[in-house]
């Protein structure tokens, strides 16, 4: 995974995947949204909103799915990932199995991070 932005407290990756795809991670390792200090969840918030917005202004999506689990990997993240009617899983979740080939016409990613580091 591609780190596209980074401060004291967070850092954004790219997942690995077709779609445009971010995670948001606390470099501290809290296990649940319920740990992570008061101060630091509305920085958490401010930045899933200029994410989202940058998504949205870059590729036009038809949605943004904004997500947190944490199963597999017990350190407080979200997926943050622009979602197209045409995708390969719309309108499953990007867990499952696609059920079309990958048929988009996407902006490139790094076009995408250049504009969400003028951003932040």
């Amino acid at each position: 995974m591609q780190v596209v932005w980074e401060n004291d407290n967070f850092k954004i990756l790219q997942h690995e995947s077709k779609l445009p795809w971010l995670k948001l991670f606390t470099k501290e390792p809290y296990k649940e949204l319920s740990n992570i200090p008061k101060e630091l969840k509305g920085e958490m918030f401010e930045l899933i909103e200029k994410i989202e917005l940058c998504l949205i202004e870059v590729y036009n999506p038809d949605k943004v799915n904004i997500a947190s689990f944490g199963n597999m990997l017990p350190h407080m993240h979200w997926h943050i990932i622009a979602r197209f009617k045409d995708d390969p899983y719309f309108p499953k979740t990007t867990w499952e199995e696609p059920i079309r080939e990958f048929n988009l016409n996407l902006p490139a990613f790094n076009e995408f991070a250049k504009r969400l580091n003028e951003v932040l």
